[in-house]
């Protein structure tokens, strides 16, 4: 997504305002970014240690053998390189379970960004900005 101006942080910023979990076929819509970053993530009685295998504006692509179910709140801690660490809360949108006959090169879990504090919407849109200049989308 391109932007001109001085409100080229507008784009970015709205998209993590979005307050409702976006439509299946509409997740896409937002440009990811292929990382490999540890991420710790947090549910009431499990800890997961994983890696964040892209990220948007909206949320992260945690590869995992074993995700969380659908509807669960985690406390995701990850830092990007360059960056202060962040911890913040999501919730498992969906999930790519591993098969047994192996057919499966990617499982793990969708979690989408919720109660972002402003301070931190800030520094994601920085991180994610700094991405795309440097990359562009995956």
């Amino acid at each position: 997504m391109a932007t001109t101006g001085k409100d080229s942080k507008a784009p970015v910023a709205d998209m993590l305002e979005e307050p409702d979990p976006m439509p299946r076929d509409e997740r896409r819509s937002y440009d990811r970014f292929d990382v490999e970053w540890a991420v710790d993530c947090i549910a009431e009685d499990t800890f997961l240690y994983a890696a964040i295998a892209n990220i948007s504006a909206m949320g992260i692509f945690v590869k995992t053998t074993s995700p969380h179910v659908i509807g669960a709140r985690l406390i995701l801690s990850f830092a990007p390189p360059g960056y202060e660490p962040f911890k913040l809360e999501g919730e498992v949108t969906w999930i790519n379970v591993l098969r047994a006959d192996g057919d499966n090169p990617n499982p793990g879990m969708g979690v989408r960004f919720v109660n972002l504090l402003p301070d931190d919407r800030e520094r994601l849109v920085e991180v994610i900005r700094t991405i795309a200049y440097i990359r562009g989308p995956a």
